[in-house]
């Protein structure tokens, strides 16, 4: 059993390399063997030349793109892995690879194709009042547009089975994967299991790039997958 680790990064000069660290030294179930896939989307900080210090291990792919949104890379990274779970790491330290374990195993255990980690269902620390507020506007939206009880469809944290994910097509390209892959999910009839997590946010001043355009961006597929007829071939 292998995990592919997806990893989109963009201007994220003072956090990879802690971040990569935490990923690489995280213990994984017994008998997981893992990989970590980085997709460097056109930084312009020195990103790159950070995560050419991990170019000599075989555990880790480097790969370099223009500037095309995170979206994109993403899609990138999920087309080039090979392990049987991929898990999504954002590289900033938001999020905490030491919850791998909680996140992988309701699938290790069977029955379950796709685990998100939900913030809401957890611990949330320093996440502005606006933000909170978004987000729970789109996961309200979702649960009534589409009966399911989710509680966090935002979160970075989502698992798949390879094949679940390798076998749904991403449209988007820049912050609105989150929200087109649990529709396009939910509409495929793929059920989505939430455990808690731990969160802490970042402010812009450190990094943070979600702006209002960007939050609206990512709102417009959970009204857009809803109403688009399967036979469309959107889904």
């Amino acid at each position: 059993m292998k995990i592919s680790i997806i990893i989109p990064a963009y201007n994220e000069e003072k956090t990879i390399a802690l971040v990569l660290d935490k990923v690489l030294s995280v213990t994984l179930p017994e008998g997981m063997a893992r990989e970590v896939i980085v997709v460097n989307d056109g930084s312009c900080d020195q990103t790159a030349e950070v995560l050419n210090r991990y170019n000599d291990r075989k555990d880790v792919k480097i790969l370099h793109q223009t500037k095309q949104g995170k979206t994109a890379a993403l899609v990138r990274g999920i087309a080039k892995a090979t392990g049987d779970i991929l898990l999504i790491q954002d590289a900033d330290l938001e999020y905490d690879p030491v919850q791998y374990p909680a996140l992988l195993d309701p699938i290790l255990k069977g029955g379950v194709d796709v685990v998100y980690g939900s913030r809401f269902l957890g611990d949330i620390k320093n996440m502005r009042w606006i933000n909170n507020w978004a987000n729970r506007v789109s996961n309200w939206t979702l649960r009534a547009l589409y009966r399911v009880n989710l509680t966090d469809i935002n979160t970075c944290y989502k698992v798949f089975k390879r094949e679940v994910i390798q076998g749904i097509r991403i449209r988007s390209r820049n912050f609105a994967f989150e929200t087109e892959v649990t529709a396009k999910l939910i509409r495929r009839g793929i059920r989505i299991k939430e455990v808690p997590i731990e969160y802490v946010a970042r402010s812009h001043r450190e990094g943070k790039k979600i702006r209002w355009m960007s939050a609206l961006e990512m709102y417009w597929p959970i009204i857009k997958y809803r109403f688009y007829p399967p036979s469309s071939g959107v889904i």
